[in-house]
């Protein structure tokens, strides 16, 4: 009988046949078509063989003693290590039956004897092929999982990186307050709601009294901790998630009060005052007191959807300005 001529390949197959002739034909052929090709001549075995050094698919005859070949499937396909790999059952057996219970056991393929060589290689090189296609579609899928893995992880990354950009766009550096930026925009923001709902918005806008002859008296490193004192009072005395404390610029604060009448932004003016005196904050050069004081002016309107948050501004720029005509260290309110 002449065999095909041999077509380089790298599968391993393991014969299962305790018939020295069969398993002698069968392993020749497998070698010199490409295949990495051994034999076994029981179920035990064959077992051992498999779990020592699994193959890329097994050969199976059915009638052996000790262990037959539905044995020896039924136990590969119960084990996690050696489920996947093809089974083709070889056999004299012809009957209906036992073709249904070969592929009852898991079986992928079933060939009778005597076989064709043809017939044979085309039987294995088809479940070969569909496994690598499988291991294919494993490797992408595994790939896939780790690609959906990283890029989640960059994802939220990104996420996390612009979140902290977007604080860092929004907060002063020295005091970590609101910056003016954000005082802007968050203005024109609640102006444009409330004028909808017709409820009142108010506005604090607070002066350090004699801020410069405070740097100038114990020098710019302690009047930036002067800030930051000032700014941490401020920021504890608004509580409500839509109130915002903002650095204005240099000395100035503002404080934006959603929903809150005159007297409740006075109220809030009030407790900044007393916080920042509990402070006690040295302040030698100052013409009002012996401690760090704040002019405050505040001011509270119900928004109109025809005019501009500017309208706030201007009132509390100006209450600010007749709280330090009148002698400073004192809240001076408009509306």
């Amino acid at each position: 009988m002449q065999l095909p001529e041999a077509i380089p390949k790298k599968e391993c197959v393991l014969v299962v046949d305790d018939t020295p002739p069969n398993l002698h034909l069968l392993i020749t052929m497998l070698t010199r078509k490409g295949y990495h090709a051994r034999g076994v001549e029981d179920g035990y075995m064959a077992l051992s063989d498999i779990h020592s050094d699994p193959p890329d698919l097994v050969l199976l005859d059915i009638n052996m003693p000790h262990m037959n070949g539905f044995q020896v499937c039924q136990q590969l396909k119960s084990s996690a290590l050696t489920r996947d790999i093809p089974v083709i059952f070889i056999s004299a057996r012809d009957e209906v039956l036992d073709k249904v219970e070969a592929f009852a056991v898991g079986g992928v393929d079933y060939i009778t004897k005597p076989f064709q060589i043809a017939e044979v290689l085309a039987r294995i090189e088809n479940q070969l092929t569909l496994r690598r296609l499988q291991r294919q579609l494993q490797e992408q899928n595994e790939r896939l999982k780790q690609e959906i893995h990283s890029r989640i992880i960059a994802e939220t990354l990104l996420q996390e990186a612009n979140e902290k950009l977007g604080r860092l766009v929004n907060l002063d550096g020295l005091t970590q307050l609101a910056n003016r930026r954000c005082f802007d925009e968050y203005l024109e923001q609640e102006w444009q709601r409330l004028a909808r709902d017709q409820l009142p918005l108010s506005l604090i806008m607070c002066d350090i009294d004699f801020f410069k002859n405070y740097n100038d008296t114990y020098g710019h490193v302690a009047g930036d901790d002067c800030l930051r004192k000032v700014s941490s009072v401020i920021k504890q005395s608004v509580r409500r998630p839509a109130d915002l404390a903002a650095r204005y610029g240099g000395e100035e604060f503002v404080v934006v009060l959603p929903n809150t009448d005159i007297e409740g932004s006075m109220a809030i003016a009030e407790v900044i005052r007393k916080g920042l005196m509990d402070l006690m904050i040295p302040h030698d050069d100052s013409a009002v007191s012996t401690f760090v004081t704040l002019s405050m002016g505040v001011t509270s309107l119900v928004p109109m959807a025809d005019s501009h948050p500017s309208v706030l501004l201007t009132a509390a720029d100006y209450a600010l300005y007749r709280a330090k005509e009148l002698g400073r260290n004192q809240t001076y309110q408009i509306g």
